[in-house]
C-alpha cells in the first residue's frame, strides 16, 4: 500500500478497437484516461472485416455507426455450408446485416472519437511490467527512446491482444487448445474476375476458402489447407493463396496485387477471470477463438462497452466493487459461448468424410428454412440475442438488449439510441405526463424520456436502460407510487452507491 497519488486515473494498454472504444467510454464519462500502444504508427491491419448488428448498435449509441456503414459493404444474407443461407434482413434492428469493412476503418472511426473526447494516446509506448496494491497499479512503461519510467494508475486494463503482457503479468492462464484450423492465411487482394456472390465460402475435408469484398475494389481472402501447417512466421506468397483458393472454390478469380499477406495460428482459449484486483482484461487478451462467424473484434468491442461505464462509476466513487465485478459475471459467459460456437462452426466447415458434408449441407438448408430457428441463429451470430442476468426486480426483459424504441422527440432525440449518446442511464416511460413528473426528480446520472405512441409499441410502464443499451430494470406495476419505490431500489443498485444517492426535489 502507498499514499502516492496516481499519475493516471485509468491506463488502457493496447490501441486496437477494444482499447480505443474503452478509453473513449471512460473519457466521455469524465475519467482522465491514457491509452498506450507499442506501435509507432496507426494500424494498417485488416485481420477483422465483419462488424455485426449488435456492434453497430453499440456504435450507434455513441453516434459513430452511420459513418462506418457509409464506407462499408452491408451483407444481409450469409451463405453457409454450400446452399444453406442465413437471412439477416429479419433482424429487429436498424442494422439488419453484417457490415464488411477493413479493421483499419473501424479503428479510424474509434480513434477519432477517442481523440475528440480527450483520451491521451501514446504510441511507441510499451508496458514492460506492472505491480499492484490495494490502492492502485504501478506500471513500467518503455517509451520511444527506450527509457523506462514508472507511472501509477488507479486501474489498468489490458486490451493488448492474444499475447497480452498484462495477462501474463498478473499470472492469469489462457486455458484452451489449438483450433482444428491452424496456420490460417489472410490476404487482401484485387480480383480480375470477382465472384457473383457478395460472400463466397466453402469448406472441404482438406481445405477452406473465403472471399468477401471491402467495397473499395479490394477483397479479403482467407484460406486454410490441412496438409500445409506452417509456423506463424513462415512467409506467405500470393501463389499459395491462389492455389488454396482454386483447390476449394475451383478458381482464384484472377487474384493479383496483394497489399497484405499474413499467416496466424488459431487457438480456442479463454482466461478464467477478467479481473485481478485493479487490473482487468478485455478483448483478445481475455479470449481468442476460431475466425468462423467473424466474432473476435465484435466480442472485444462489446466487452469494452460493458466495462466502460462500470469502471468510470467505480473510479468516480459512484459505485462499489460489486458493479465492477459484474463485468466478469456478464461478459465471461458470453466469451465462453463464442469460443464454443466458433469452434463448433469451424469443425463443421472442415468435416472430412464426403457423406457427412452432404448431411451437413442438407441439415443446414432444412434448419434455416424454419423461421424461429433461423432467427435464433441470426440472433446469436449478430449479437442481438446477447442478454445478461436480470438483476433486481427480475422482470422478464431485464438483462436483454434494449430495442431502439421511438421517443417523443423531447430534447431533440427521436429514438432510444440517440438518447444513449450522452453515456448516461435512460429512464423510459410509456406515459408522457409521468416523464414530466420524473424529470429532475431522479439522480443526475439518468435522463428521462417518454416512448412515442406507446399504444402501438407495447412496453412496460417504466424501463431503466443502462449506458451499454441493455435493460437494467423494468416494471409492469400499474400503481405509480409502487413503481416509484421499485425505481428507487433499481437506481440504488445500478446508478449510485446507496449512501451517495439522493433524489432532487
Amino acid at each position: 500500500m502507498t499514499d502516492k497519488a496516481p499519475d493516471i486515473r485509468v491506463l488502457v494498454v493496447g490501441a486496437g478497437p477494444t482499447g480505443l472504444l474503452l478509453a473513449a467510454e471512460l473519457a466521455q464519462a469524465g475519467v482522465p484516461t491514457t491509452l498506450v500502444e507499442r506501435r509507432h504508427t496507426e494500424s494498417s491491419l485488416t485481420r477483422a472485416f465483419a462488424v455485426h448488428a449488435r456492434t453497430l448498435e453499440v456504435l450507434d449509441a455513441r453516434g459513430t455507426a452511420d459513418e462506418l456503414v457509409a464506407g462499408g459493404a452491408p451483407l444481409d444474407r450469409v451463405r453457409v455450408f454450400g446452399a444453406a443461407e442465413l437471412d439477416l434482413a429479419r433482424l429487429p434492428t436498424r442494422f439488419p446485416f453484417v457490415l464488411v469493412t477493413p479493421q483499419y476503418e473501424t479503428e479510424r472511426v474509434l480513434r477519432e472519437r477517442a481523440e475528440a473526447v480527450g483520451v491521451e494516446i501514446r504510441t511507441g509506448t510499451e508496458l514492460v511490467s506492472l505491480r499492484q496494491d490495494a490502492d492502485g497499479v504501478e506500471a513500467e512503461l518503455r517509451g520511444r527512446d527506450g527509457t523506462v519510467r514508472t507511472e501509477r494508475t488507479s486501474y489498468l486494463v489490458g486490451a493488448d491482444g492474444v499475447h497480452s503482457t498484462v495477462r501474463r503479468a498478473v499470472g492469469l492462464p489462457f486455458v484452451g487448445r489449438s483450433s482444428v484450423m491452424s496456420s490460417v492465411v489472410l490476404a487482401d487482394v484485387r480480383l480480375a474476375e470477382p465472384p457473383a456472390e457478395v460472400l463466397t465460402a466453402n469448406g472441404t475435408g482438406n481445405g477452406f476458402a473465403f472471399v468477401v469484398p471491402f467495397g473499395d475494389g479490394w477483397y479479403r481472402v482467407i484460406t486454410w489447407y490441412r496438409h500445409r501447417q506452417l509456423p506463424d512466421d513462415a512467409p506467405v506468397t500470393l501463389e499459395e493463396v491462389r492455389e488454396d483458393t482454386r483447390r476449394v472454390l475451383g478458381t482464384d478469380y484472377g487474384m493479383h496485387d496483394a497489399r497484405w499477406l499474413s499467416r496466424f495460428h488459431n487457438d480456442e482459449r479463454q482466461t478464467p477471470h477478467y479481473r485481478q484486483g485493479r487490473v482487468l482484461l478485455a478483448g483478445d487478451a481475455a479470449h481468442t477463438h476460431s475466425p468462423a462467424g467473424g466474432q473476435g473484434m465484435n466480442t472485444g468491442l462489446q466487452d469494452a462497452f460493458n466495462l466502460g461505464w462500470k469502471l468510470a462509476a467505480t473510479v468516480q466513487g459512484r459505485a462499489d466493487d460489486a458493479l465492477l465485478d459484474s463485468y466478469e459475471a456478464e461478459r465471461h459467459p458470453v466469451g465462453q459461448r463464442v469460443v464454443r460456437m466458433t469452434g463448433a462452426l469451424i469443425r463443421l466447415v472442415v468435416l472430412r468424410p464426403p457423406p457427412l458434408r452432404a448431411v451437413r449441407g442438407l441439415a443446414g438448408r432444412t434448419v434455416l428454412r424454419v423461421g424461429p430457428v433461423a432467427d435464433k441463429v441470426a440472433g446469436a451470430l449478430s449479437g442481438i440475442a446477447i442478454r445478461y442476468p436480470a438483476g433486481p426486480g427480475g422482470h422478464p426483459s431485464a438483462g436483454a438488449r434494449a430495442p431502439d424504441l421511438p421517443l417523443s422527440g423531447a430534447g431533440g432525440v427521436s429514438r432510444l439510441y440517440e438518447a444513449l449518446r450522452t453515456g448516461r442511464f435512460v429512464l423510459l416511460t410509456a406515459d408522457p405526463s409521468e416523464a414530466a413528473a420524473l424529470d429532475g426528480r431522479v439522480v443526475d446520472a439518468v435522463d428521462v424520456h417518454a416512448v412515442a405512441d406507446s399504444r402501438a409499441t407495447v412496453v412496460p410502464p417504466l424501463i431503466l436502460v443502462r449506458p451499454d443499451a441493455h435493460i437494467a430494470w423494468a416494471t409492469d406495476e400499474p400503481d405509480r407510487g409502487h413503481r416509484r419505490r421499485e425505481l428507487t431500489a433499481a437506481l440504488d443498485h445500478w446508478c449510485e452507491a446507496p449512501d451517495r444517492y439522493a433524489t432532487r426535489e
